[in-house]
């Protein structure tokens, strides 16, 4: 996850908006008046699902929470990046060549752990290996997985012996260090090198991204200890910051707005075989607060505790919601408001065998998932003797309140401190007393600290370090000594874009004056759907950020566009900068007087590319206009979200949808009519 992509994921879009502007939820959306335009009638409307806004009035304006921000601050991206990056506490720096190495380094331990996991998954289905058929047995019969969820999990068997995978891998041209340093291997005191994994049934554990990163390892002799291995610490593996399944979990998440949260990977395994796909497994004996973010508030609203139902598992239950509640207390632009609850599975059975004997029950039991406050209360209470004394009462509540208090809403803390009242037999005056003091501490110890969460600790080798290669970028760059015409087609529209822009920054006043012509001199098409290239003709946050940075150094006259981008380039986008040109920058940047700027043009005719050149304009227009045709498409589609009523004019709805088709006729005239030169 990239920074900027990690701050999207902690600041609600909702909540930071209604620090501005005073928003009225209907249906799926939250309205208001436009606050950067004079209107009565609401026309300014928040979408909590896609993180977005839009103002369907004269503005005609839209975007994410970095967009409101600078519009509303009056703030450059740089600033905006770094504003925002201080409330959700994301650090905000620039990868040295170290890092950048280490980046490297990383992808190949990456390669190096999806080898593995093919590995591993190849011995469980290919019957020829040996035990492979009995072990096939065990994940179908006893486990009682499908064919289709062996592959879709990509399970495995790692076959007894002490040097099976670590001799293929090293065929591959892998090292004994490599192995090692990703838990694959181990080394003994005498220094001989060994497989760490060994008759055993292999999970792979993929990070959100989907990639695999560590193993987990259950054994399949009854006398191997431990029952489950995982894979240590590592470069790549770090359980306090992964969650088991959320790369398969997250839309099914998204979606319904809840998240099921269980202890074990086969837990999530068989839920999502039987069809619940938004179960996930925390890694470790608690929910941490970095595991809470990847979940809280962007994919979900409701997080339900389904651990065991045994002492350990109760115990861990408890500090998960510790953490929770110290999450929920930090306030990251507002608080997250997570709605937690714990679900009870009777008779003490854990959810990968409930779900095998009796998947239907599952959604009756996650619907009735009880509120924290009644399975702490319980907790507490079941510790008590008979008769318990006053202190005895105060010290269970001192306890619990700062659990039932950890909400925003009013009502809520009003209903928990009554129950917990009734429970207690403890005056409700009295426990708003206890709560003032409990209150009063915890500011008196926020005082000491920043006023916005500190990031977790990052070390040096860290992963988090390194800004993750977007699956956009092409991985062969523009040649400037090949046919531009040949290779353009092959690079993604919003990639090729900014390459082009970079390396031919003027080319931005050719796009601007297509989309001026194809307006015809209607303002309204100028002003709004035909306007200016900008950030939100692009959907990948890293590429709307380096838009946003291109378009604030030529709006500078100080110094030449890329003489100045490269200069104040925010930190975390320079390493994203050099991946979209790569090697062009390397092969052009010596051949001009300042490094960058208009003088690439001049160099690129003195060695005859002048052709090439207008091949590469013709492209730039043809890529970008389809891009502004898929913005329109966007907004039009968010349409769906709004229902007309009172507070809504219905007129301004089909006014905005006219202009968009308007303008959709005329982007595909002008592209028909450069596909026939073409052809021509």
């Amino acid at each position: 996850m990239s920074a900027i992509d990690e701050i999207k994921s902690r600041l609600d879009i909702v909540q930071y908006i209604q620090q501005y502007v005073p928003l009225k939820k209907q249906g799926r959306t939250h309205k208001a008046c436009c606050p950067f335009h004079n209107e009565k009638t609401p026309s300014f409307v928040v979408n909590e699902d896609r993180q977005s806004w839009r103002c369907f009035g004269s503005c005609a304006e839209g975007g994410d929470i970095f967009k409101f921000a600078m519009k509303v601050n009056g703030w450059s991206f740089s600033e905006a990046l770094e504003e925002l990056g201080k409330r959700a506490g994301v650090e905000v720096h620039k990868q040295s060549p170290e890092q950048r190495e280490k980046a490297d380094e990383y992808d190949r331990l990456r390669g190096l752990m999806k080898s593995a996991a093919d590995y591993f998954h190849d011995h469980l289905v290919n019957t020829q290996h040996r035990d492979a058929a009995a072990v096939l047995e065990y994940a179908r019969k006893k486990r009682g997985l499908t064919d289709d969820t062996l592959t879709r999990f990509q399970l495995g068997f790692a076959p007894e012996g002490w040097r099976n995978l670590l001799d293929n891998l090293l065929l591959m041209g892998y090292s004994h260090d490599d192995l090692i340093a990703v838990g694959l291997a181990k080394r003994n005191d005498k220094g001989d090198v060994y497989d760490t994994f060994r008759n055993r049934f292999m999970i792979p554990i993929r990070d959100e991204r989907g990639r695999v990163v560590g193993f987990g390892a259950r054994a399949l002799a009854p006398d191997d200890n431990p029952k489950y291995l995982n894979s240590p610490q590592t470069v790549l593996f770090d359980k306090s910051r992964l969650l088991f399944g959320l790369d398969f979990a997250k839309e099914a998440i998204r979606a319904s707005g809840t998240v099921v949260i269980v202890e074990g990977y086969l837990d999530v395994i068989q839920a999502h075989q039987a069809g619940y796909s938004n179960v996930v497994a925390q890694m470790g004996t608690s929910l941490t607060e970095p595991q809470l973010q990847l979940l809280v508030p962007r994919l979900a609203k409701k997080v339900i505790m389904a651990l065991d139902s045994d002492t350990a598992g109760q115990n861990a239950t408890r500090r998960s919601l510790e953490v929770a509640r110290e999450v929920l207390q930090a306030d990251y632009g507002g608080r997250l408001s997570a709605d937690i609850r714990v679900l009870h599975i009777p008779d003490a059975k854990d959810p990968d065998d409930l779900i095998r004997e009796t998947p239907d029950q599952w959604t009756g039991l996650v619907d009735a998932a009880m509120p924290v406050a009644n399975f702490v209360i319980d907790m507490e209470l079941a510790t008590l003797p008979d008769n318990p004394s006053v202190q005895e009462r105060e010290v269970v509540a001192r306890k619990l309140l700062p659990i039932l208090l950890a909400t925003e809403d009013g009502l809520y803390q009003n209903a928990n401190l009554q129950h917990l009242a009734l429970r207690l037999k403890v005056d409700e005056k009295r426990l708003m007393i206890w709560a003032s003091d409990i209150s009063a501490i915890h500011q008196a110890s926020m005082a000491q600290k920043p006023l916005t969460p500190s990031a977790p600790t990052r070390k040096p080798s860290s992963e988090s370090d390194v800004p993750p290669l977007d699956s956009d970028f092409d991985p062969h760059p523009l040649s400037f000594s090949a046919p531009l015409a040949v290779e353009i087609p092959d690079i993604p529209a919003e990639v090729f874009c900014l390459k082009t822009l970079l390396t031919h920054p003027s080319m931005l006043f050719d796009i601007n004056r297509k989309l001026r012509e194809l307006a015809n001199d209607d303002e309204q098409l100028t002003n709004g759907v035909l306007a200016e290239f900008s950030p939100d003709d692009f959907t990948r946050d890293t590429n709307r950020a380096l838009m946003s940075a291109f378009l604030e150094s030529m709006a500078q006259d100080e110094l030449p566009p890329l003489e100045h981008l490269s200069a104040t380039l925010p930190d975390i986008l320079y390493d994203a900068a050099q991946r979209v040109l790569q090697d062009t920058w390397d092969q052009i940047r010596p051949k001009l007087r300042m490094g960058m700027g208009a003088d690439l043009t001049d160099w690129l005719q003195r060695h005859g590319e002048k052709g090439g050149l207008d091949e590469l304009r013709t492209a730039l227009l043809e890529a970008t206009l389809r891009m502004r045709a898929n913005k329109l498409q966007r907004e039009r589609e968010e349409f769906s979200y709004l229902r007309p009523d009172d507070e809504f004019d219905e007129k301004q709805i089909s006014a905005y949808i006219a202009l968009s088709l308007k303008a959709k006729q005329q982007i595909d005239a002008e592209l028909h009519r450069r596909s026939r030169v073409i052809r021509a």
